[in-house]
């Protein structure tokens, strides 16, 4: 496919055949040179041809291939006139990251990180079909899908500053559990306070250098400082909202007379009766999931609390930011100079806002949004900050973590022979897992390098490096 390079860190598929606007991807020469990913680009084109998108179809460096929309995929439609697509969202509804730092420093938990990676992965229940200590009533899991990560904090299960350190504050007000179906509800009942499977995992890491002093400092980061990073989403509960969402727009765009180039951009209007039925169905997924992730990490401080035989004073664990990176927002954006409604789908993307945002809470709104960035178990990870370009260029978004290379059949075959934990524990980094084939299929050769996705968001400007972070210890689901 014919890609143009309009700018250093961005590169063009023209505009042709039946698409809308053109698509754009977000990445540094040295990875246009060593990119084979036809199938990812022809899903940007395809993205460009639906109704209603606007500027271009998008995807970030850490772009590959996934169900309709690339991964790393970011869309803005008009609101008006525009669709909404379960495509662009995913099956993990609200999949997202959660950062907390604390007042220790690495010195203080290498002495007993073994006994707290155990601990960690004896008290967080990880894997296909975990059930966790939480277990809803009907009434109160439709609590959950309204309120979010509230409801957990209201239940002794965290602090009032996590919600305000969460996008959204841990809440999107649109949901309606009356539009869920049966299977979901039953999926979601015992799966709160669960970490999953894939590439979901809960991290023990260290700050190892920070880039922005200032930025540092106001999100509570410093060097050598001991951090928790959770990366999970909306279990089954979410991937049930997906999978009857697309099986009823397969049918549904049939009548809008939408020429799809695939079957798998099911879609329907976003004013329309579908449009909204999915987005309060999407809303309530994503608030399970922040309530998921608050559970996770209140989990977590007590754990950290009972293996170095601290109070909560002493250990200091107070929430960085909770970000999302499968979703679809309504927000306002400048397009051609004028403020418009849209609907922005950010599948493996992040929100990137900048400096004196308003959806940005008070403490970080002079500084800019945090984004957290994931790299593989065996590397690093990233705090960056929202900018203005990203604004203006992307619709306030950036990537997501460092993107897939190899499939997970791939990566087993490629891993056979090998002892993944042993690698890692010759870098200092424990690891627990749950599932046979879990870490070949998570090893860290799987995915792109996490420093040359983050050095080209930061050089295109979408996004500006704060803080890296160095894993220690890792649960993975």
């Amino acid at each position: 496919m014919e890609l143009k390079k309009i700018s250093p860190y961005c590169y063009e598929i023209p505009k042709s055949g039946s698409m809308n606007v053109p698509g754009r991807i977000f990445m540094s020469s040295r990875m246009a040179d060593g990119l084979h990913q036809e199938e990812a680009l022809k899903q940007v084109a395809n993205v460009a041809t639906l109704p209603g998108i606007l500027k271009a179809a998008m995807a970030m460096p850490d772009m590959h291939w996934g169900y309709g929309f690339p991964i790393g995929g970011v869309a803005a439609f008009d609101w008006d006139t525009g669709v909404i697509s379960p495509g662009g969202v995913g099956y993990d509804i609200n999949c997202g990251v959660r950062l907390a730092g604390t007042g220790l420093e690495e010195k203080a938990v290498r002495p007993v990180l073994d006994r707290l990676v155990q601990a960690l992965y004896q008290n967080i229940p990880s894997g296909v079909g975990s059930t966790g200590s939480v277990k809803l009533s009907a009434k109160e899991e439709m609590k959950v899908l309204r309120e979010g990560g509230r409801w957990a904090v209201r239940h002794g299960l965290g602090e009032p500053a996590d919600v305000e350190h969460t996008e959204d504050g841990g809440c999107m007000t649109e949901a309606d559990p009356s539009v869920i179906s049966k299977r979901a509800i039953e999926r979601g009942a015992k799966q709160l306070g669960t970490l999953g499977s894939g590439n979901h995992f809960l991290e023990v890491g260290v700050v190892d250098e920070i880039f922005d002093e200032t930025a540092a400092r106001t999100f509570g980061l410093f060097h050598n400082q001991v951090t928790v990073m959770l990366h999970s989403g909306s279990r089954g509960l979410g991937y049930q909202v997906c999978d009857d969402s697309l099986a009823f727009m397969a049918r549904h765009v049939k009548t809008l007379g939408i020429q799809l180039p695939d079957r798998q951009l099911a879609c329907a209007m976003i004013r329309s009766e579908a449009g909204r039925r999915y987005f309060a169905a999407m809303a309530c997924a994503a608030n399970y999931a922040w309530a998921n992730r608050q559970i996770l990490l209140h989990r977590a401080r007590e754990t950290f609390q009972q293996v170095l035989g601290i109070g909560p004073r002493d250990l200091a664990m107070h929430q960085v930011y909770d970000i999302c990176h499968n979703i679809a927002k309504r927000e306002e954006h400048t397009v051609d100079g004028k403020l418009r409604t849209v609907c922005v789908h950010r599948k493996g993307a992040t929100r990137a806002f900048p400096p004196g945002h308003p959806a940005i809470c008070e403490a970080y709104r002079q500084t800019g949004q945090p984004i957290l960035i994931p790299g593989d178990m065996g590397t690093a990870s990233y705090v960056m900050v929202g900018t203005q370009t990203a604004m203006d260029e992307s619709f306030g978004s950036t990537c997501h973590g460092a993107g897939r290379v190899l499939s997970r059949t791939a990566a087993k075959k490629q891993s056979k022979g090998r002892a993944i934990h042993r690698e890692l524990a010759d870098k200092g980094i424990l690891v627990k897992w749950t599932g046979r084939s879990t870490l070949a299929e998570e090893m860290p050769d799987a995915y792109k390098d996490i420093d040359v996705v983050v050095d080209a968001v930061h050089g295109a400007g979408l996004s500006k490096k704060v803080a890296r972070l160095r894993p220690m210890g890792v649960i993975k689901g």
